[in-house]
């Protein structure tokens, strides 16, 4: 029967299960993407494992997260992951050489592989025809260790793009219009695969785009087809002979199906603070800005950094306006200053940041308090920028550069000017000096390990009942940077979960930890509502609520990776039966799961008693027999202890 190109993907790498939406299915997976927020924890999890050497096809290794080196801690860690690299088999990808996701479609990505990374935007890699899916750090370990990647079968939607972009209109405008038809969990449990006429306008590049913030649609990944697009992209790079046509069949069908014609779209923005609060540019035109910032891993190709330089050619920054670039690889920084888009900006007012993330997950670059921050990064949750009070818009490089230059929130098809217009260079100056390949044997290499690099902590298995106080009660769509933030000060303790642990939920309520810790032992719940946990696949989120004794999260609904990464780390997420139970509990009721370890292996229905209001519910769990085993080792790691 036709296939369309999901279809193609998982079926050329599918170890486990059947393709029916709602299975477990396993993967066998060819490439894995890890950055050093995740990949510190990464790799001590491989160390945990005593893995002597990778075992796929390629696995690299970025640091783009946290470039700034106020003291020793980024810097021992970026030492530690160099090490790490040598002795596993990886590639690393030194400070300052880019963004992963970018940088990797650029040098490793390929049209027909799988990738899996502990980056919950590794999907970006879809606009070159792969399967390319976000995950917690645990299961990239996994893969690298050779283990096939689980996942629920998802839904696949096909989504037809029609017509012709207007001027001024671009690729982040597709995606902010499906962000506001679908908002941030309309993407749950599916896979979304592009088609139709209006690809043809669409570079890789701009693909990228799209499939970058298919991640906050909550979708499991997007795919692209591998076209004429994708082998001028590989072509450009000097990769020719990596392109292979990877197309869907004729007739081939879709589980759910979506129209955008692109002739009817306009600039978009998401005002504060969700992607997917997304309006017109002009309902919210004329509010007074001051930063605008282009650049990261959701508008990183060298148009979205020509463009704006083309319109600000002849019009400087405004005095009120910071103007903030964060190139998003080194190669695009070297491309941005051969053809003179670097000098125009520099030229105009633009402040030039090294090539990483940045301001994006807010280490730098962070705004003034309740002043308006116009940025092209994927996310806008509270606090993310670095600024508790901040208000940040999403929005498109196009109106980006036009706020910059009025002051305020502007239209782009305003400005008194014809839309510029950006080819492709069909071939780039090529930079991988800052890339590193394995060594062919790293058996003697030696990890070095700063003070601030502390091991895994020890994953008790689950006890026969589970009980303790619920010490947060939070509402819907609860992100895991307001569980467990980024940031400058927060990051650099990535690799110290006690320290880390410091954090957790302070930016909704800093009293948390000191509330916590008298149940470090005897164990406490947290109560959640729909698609607890979206956003970063980062697994502090749950590593340090289970330092700190969290035994069960119980939600109306989870997002994908933070509901996977629970089950790696042994803390039991429920679902309400009946939502209207969330209502009747509140904070520091004291709960009660009497019978957790028999009814888990039973059956799916949990119950639990609220000994302070005198009143039973039921739950119930969504985990295969796989994840029950997780849970009752008390994590992946010990299950994979005792393989």
């Amino acid at each position: 029967m036709p296939k369309n190109v999901t279809q193609k993907l998982i079926e050329s790498h599918l170890v486990e299960g059947d393709m029916i939406a709602g299975q477990e299915i396993a993967l066998k997976i060819d490439q894995t993407l890890t950055q050093d927020a995740t990949g510190t924890m990464v790799m001590l999890e491989l160390e945990a494992m005593e893995l002597d050497r990778a075992r796929t096809e390629v696995s690299v290794q970025y640091v783009d997260h946290n470039l700034l080196e106020t003291d020793f801690k980024n810097a021992d860690d970026h030492l530690f992951l160099q090490s790490a690299c040598r002795k596993f088999g990886l590639w690393f990808s030194r400070p300052g050489n880019g963004v992963s996701h970018p940088v990797h479609m650029e040098r490793f990505g390929k049209p027909g592989k799988t990738l899996l990374g502990s980056d919950s935007h590794t999907c970006a890699a879809g606009s070159l025809g792969m399967l390319a899916i976000g995950a917690g750090g645990l299961e990239v370990a996994l893969t690298i260790a050779g283990e096939p990647f689980h996942v629920k079968m998802p839904k696949i939607v096909g989504v037809k793009l029609t017509g012709q972009l207007p001027d001024w209109v671009s690729a982040k405008d597709i995606i902010l219009e499906l962000l506001r038809r679908l908002d941030v969990s309309g993407g749950i449990g599916r896979i979304i695969e592009y088609y139709g006429p209006g690809l043809d306008q669409l570079s890789a590049m701009d693909r990228h785009v799209i499939a970058n913030m298919g991640a906050e649609l909550g979708a499991t990944t997007s795919v692209f087809p591998s076209d004429q697009a994708v082998k001028a992209f590989l072509e450009s790079q000097a990769r020719a002979n990596d392109w292979i046509e990877l197309l869907a069949d004729e007739s081939a069908t879709y589980d759910e199906h979506i129209e955008v014609n692109l002739t009817e779209l306009v600039p978009l923005i998401a005002c504060p603070s969700s992607p997917g609060n997304v309006v017109p540019v002009n309902e919210v035109a004329g509010r007074k800005v001051y930063q605008c910032m282009i650049g990261s891993s959701a508008n990183p190709g060298l148009r979205d950094f020509a463009i704006p330089a083309m319109i600000l050619k002849d019009h400087p920054v405004h005095e009120d306006v910071s103007l903030d670039v964060n190139p998003t690889s080194r190669q695009i920084l070297e491309n941005m200053t051969r053809l003179s888009y670097l000098g125009t900006l520099i030229h105009q007012g633009a402040r030039i940041h090294q090539a990483g993330c940045d301001g994006c997950i807010g280490m730098g670059q962070a705004p003034a308090t309740h002043r308006i921050s116009l940025r092209t990064v994927p996310r806008n949750f509270p606090g993310r920028s670095g600024t508790k009070e901040d208000l940040v818009y999403l929005c498109s490089p196009e109106t980006a550069a036009a706020s910059a230059i009025t002051g305020v929130i502007t239209d782009p098809r305003t400005l008194p000017m014809h839309y510029p217009k950006f080819e492709e260079p069909k071939t780039y100056v090529l930079n991988t000096e800052a890339l590193a390949p394995p060594p062919e044997d790293g058996s003697k290499e030696e990890l070095v390990k700063g003070p601030n690099i502390a091991s895994l902590p020890v994953f008790d298995p689950l006890p026969q009942s589970l009980a303790g106080p619920v010490l947060m009660k939070v509402g819907d769509n609860i992100s895991t940077d307001e569980i467990m933030p980024a940031g400058a000060k927060v990051l650099p303790y990535r690799s110290n979960i006690p320290e880390i642990s410091k954090f957790t939920f302070s930016q909704i309520d800093e009293s948390y930890y000191d509330r916590a810790m008298p149940y470090r032992q005897s164990g406490s719940l947290i109560i959640g509502g729909i698609n607890y946990g979206q956003g970063s696949s980062r697994e502090h989120a749950a590593l340090a609520p289970r330092h700190l004794g969290v035994k069960a999260v119980i939600a109306k609904s989870f997002a994908r990776i933070h509901w996977q990464n629970l089950c790696n780390f042994g803390i039991l997420p429920l679902v309400f039966i009946d939502e209207q139970d969330y209502d009747t509990i509140e904070l520091n009721d004291s709960l009660e799961l009497p019978n957790a370890k028999e009814e888990i292996q039973a059956g799916d229905t949990v119950t639990v008693i609220n000994k302070t209001r005198s009143k039973t519910f039921l739950t119930r769990h969504t985990m295969t027999q796989r994840q029950v085993q997780m849970i009752l080792a008390g994590s992946v790691i010990n299950l994979y202890k005792i393989k």
